[in-house]
């Protein structure tokens, strides 16, 4: 639901990165280069944040 602070294969600090990405990519920049100026390049890394759903607002829903 929350974007891991670390990757979760090469324990690189990543959580950090997310809001930049989050509204680089909603304002219509490609992820790609998004991805490369904030540093990521490993594949594992990359991978956690093109495939990430924030699901955090559809959770809260159910909080009583």
């Amino acid at each position: 639901m929350i974007i891991p602070v670390r990757c979760i294969s090469c324990g690189k600090p990543i959580g950090h990165l997310w809001e930049e990405f989050k509204g680089r990519t909603g304002d219509g920049e490609d992820k790609k280069e998004v991805l490369d100026d904030l540093g990521l390049e490993r594949y594992c890394c990359r991978s956690i944040f093109l495939t990430h759903t924030d699901l955090a607002e559809k959770a809260a829903k159910f909080k009583k």
